[in-house]
């Protein structure tokens, strides 16, 4: 990411200066959600142009839910072997679990086992899991279930949030939150969001986000891909990610709500040390260990909007 005036020398370029430090690994794929809700051999395709484009650096993981792996395991063998002479890739997946876990734990293990050995210079992993869940026990059985191998991320409602952060940290696992959805209500007020990642980062808990993050800044956009859809306000991956990097590094929860609900792209600076919004400012370093540690990422039905808005404002 880079200012208008800064001359374009490839992505390679970009992925070392500080926005390259917050974009890495960034956007998991979601294809097969709504409002995209594709089919697996279109979400496994783009996945797979996606891995071969300039902003494959930005790519996360393929989020499936575990009673689809063996779906995604043909879609993925039907892929085109390369003929490019490129370096073999591996798929990073991420795995929905559903309302037995215990099954769904089999199928990762199987999984992982059948498509280590990769074919056409490809293999899969899961890496990850992630669960809903509604009860502060739940995160106690289920961290006896899930595998310590396998990040876990546990999505719970906002509303009274800190005993589920509790829950979680003492478990060694990770926090999900949910930014939006196709509906108004299902976003967030700003200051829910910056609740949750505060007491996150008081909790030495890292988390995700998931939905309604399309779009770099905070802004009003259709809430559907559907004619007619109607159209709402919607929180940007950037000032979120920005403001957990902030909130980590000290910022006070009111500023940080004032982040979440900023919309003027001018409030934002760029270089290669590091990211300002107004007055206050992250090194790239700083960029770096939030995201490393504390802000993974965040679950998007769309890679290519997220990027085309980078690239609109100049930011890529």
């Amino acid at each position: 990411m880079a200012m208008a005036s800064q001359t374009f020398q490839g992505a390679l370029d970009f992925a070392a200066d500080a926005a390259g430090a917050l974009l890495r690994d960034l956007i998991d794929y979601a294809g097969l959600f709504p409002p995209a809700s594709l089919d697996m051999a279109a979400a496994v395709a783009n996945y797979h142009s996606y891995l071969h484009s300039d902003w494959n650096w930005i790519l996360g993981r393929f989020i499936v839910p575990a009673t689809r792996l063996s779906e995604f395991g043909t879609a993925f063998a039907g892929l085109p072997a390369s003929t490019d002479g490129t370096r073999p890739t591996k798929w990073r997946l991420s795995v929905l679990l559903g309302g037995d876990p215990v099954a769904d734990v089999a199928r990762i293990r199987e999984f992982n086992i059948r498509m280590a050995g990769g074919s056409a210079g490809r293999s899969a992993a899961v890496e990850s899991v992630e669960v809903k869940i509604t009860s502060v026990a739940e995160v106690v059985r289920l961290s006896g279930i899930i595998p310590t191998e396998f990040e876990a991320y546990f999505e719970f409602p906002l509303s009274g949030c800190g005993d589920f952060i509790a829950a979680v940290a003492a478990c060694g696992r990770r926090a999900k939150i949910r930014t939006g959805g196709e509906t108004a209500d299902k976003f967030p007020a700003a200051e829910s969001a910056v609740e949750f990642i505060r007491l996150c980062g008081a909790a030495n808990v890292a988390f995700k986000a998931t939905a309604g993050l399309h779009h770099p800044l905070r802004s009003v956009h259709r809430l559907t891909y559907q004619p007619g859809s109607p159209s709402g306000m919607m929180h940007g991956f950037l000032n979120v990610f920005l403001a957990a990097a902030l909130l980590r590094a000290g910022m006070k929860s009111e500023l940080a709500v004032h982040l979440l609900e900023e919309q003027s792209p001018e409030a934002f600076h760029f270089d290669e040390d590091g990211i300002s919004w107004r007055e206050h400012r992250l090194s790239r370093d700083e960029i770096a260990a939030a995201r490393q540690g504390f802000a993974a990422s965040f679950g998007s039905c769309s890679f290519t909007e997220p990027i085309d808005d980078l690239r609109s404002l100049h930011w890529l």
